[in-house]
């Protein structure tokens, strides 16, 4: 059963990736966004914002990054609310296949395409500036816990890929993953917000995971915060999958 469920996910994820590669607009279109940004806040507000003797585009590029996962979430949900409307899961469902391989299939497409969106940022970054000392070990860490964030966000994308009535319901939620930065210590210190804000600020899952990051491209010590960053990011997960795999359930019977 588990080389099946091996074999049949490999399959239908090349199917979902056929699709993604057809129409690479949507992955450029996932870091268009959030490159526009970055050049937005480097170059018209970064000098404004004291961030000490770190570059602003060094300091700001954890948040950027995370946008351009949030983004790119949005289209696992299309996709999956695109197969469903069309009958493929009812098709999938008469031929003998693992059934978990097809939300296994868009997870890992969505993975793969979020990675090629944050390289592509990740190269305007160096050409505007931003530099790292980063050793081997830390460049581990920081993709871990992007892969980490992103397998947690995708799979809470499932959920309203599946449970959504339009493609504007399926896609929406992600605005709010998309704006969530914005209220972090991503692009400015949070000792600078009012105090209400601050707490939000500095007690939800994007200021410890941006933290780490940050520290890790400065090499610095990370502290508490990558242990915060890690329980944010697999909490997300688990409740996600689990969430997910129980209306994909309901969805088939």
């Amino acid at each position: 059963m588990r080389t099946y469920f091996f074999a049949d996910t490999a399959v239908l994820t090349g199917r979902t990736m056929r699709h993604v590669t057809r129409s690479m607009d949507t992955i450029i279109t996932t870091a268009i966004t959030p490159i526009a940004m970055m050049l937005l806040f480097v170059y018209v507000f970064g000098g404004a914002i004291d961030t000490g003797s770190a570059s602003y585009v060094n300091y700001m590029l954890p948040g950027i990054l995370l946008i351009t996962i949030a983004s790119g979430i949005s289209y696992t949900a299309f996709r999956l609310f695109n197969d469903i409307q069309g009958g493929i899961f009812e098709r999938f469902q008469s031929m003998p296949i693992a059934r978990s391989g097809v939300l296994w299939a868009h997870v890992l497409t969505s993975l793969a395409a979020n990675l090629i969106s944050l390289v592509l940022v990740f190269l305007v970054a160096l050409l505007i500036g931003f530099r790292t000392g980063a050793g081997a070990l830390a460049w581990l860490a920081v993709v871990g816990i992007l892969v980490l964030f992103t397998l947690a966000l995708t799979w809470l994308a499932v959920i309203p890929g599946l449970t959504a009535k339009s493609v504007e319901g399926a896609s929406a939620f992600a605005y709010p993953l998309i704006f969530l930065p914005f209220i972090s210590s991503a692009f400015v210190p949070t000792a600078t917000m009012p105090g209400p804000v601050r707490a939000f600020a500095e007690n939800q899952p994007v200021t410890s995971i941006v933290n780490t990051i940050r520290d890790l491209f400065a090499r610095q010590p990370v502290g508490h915060d990558v242990w915060i960053a890690l329980g944010w990011c697999v909490g997300i997960l688990v409740v996600a999958y689990i969430l997910a795999t129980m209306s994909y359930r309901r969805r088939i019977s």
